[in-house]
């Protein structure tokens, strides 16, 4: 029997340790992703650009630049206005593994990555990757893989 190959979203999920970036002044912070990583037994960093202290119980962090370790990949989940410069930290982190949250990409961001080789998987939800059971992202991820876009 074939082994079905995995799609560069899918492997995303495969690394050990992330930072989640959101920023409450905007919309309230990633907190399935967040949690849904944790439940994973991943290590997972809040980076709450919003001055929020805490996520989840959690100690969260300013910046990418403010972690305690360096992180194996970063989902950023903010308004486009707010992405290249969290971008920017995560390449003078020398983290080389990025998702960015359906709506976060722009061609200056995508073309920054693609100078300083970081991976880039965009235009997906980071929940219907990482959340178990029957949800909306469930279905989400039904259509999404019935289009061919998993």
């Amino acid at each position: 029997m074939a082994t079905k190959k995995r799609s560069e979203k899918q492997t995303f999920f495969d690394l050990q340790s992330f930072a989640v970036v959101g920023n409450t002044d905007f919309r309230p912070f990633p907190k399935l992703t967040y949690r849904n990583l944790r439940e994973l037994d991943k290590k997972v960093y809040p980076v709450e650009l919003g001055g929020a202290r805490y996520v989840e119980g959690d100690e969260a962090f300013p910046s990418v630049a403010d972690l305690p370790e360096k992180v194996d990949g970063v989902i950023i989940e903010l308004p486009r206005h707010k992405v290249l410069d969290v971008v920017k930290q995560v390449a003078e982190s020398g983290i080389r593994d990025l998702w960015l949250h359906m709506g976060c990409d722009s061609p200056e961001v995508l073309d920054f990555c693609e100078e300083q080789g970081i991976r880039v998987r965009h235009g997906g939800c980071a929940v219907m990757y990482t959340q178990k059971g029957f949800s909306y992202h469930s279905i989400h991820r039904f259509l999404v893989k019935l289009a061919g876009k998993y």
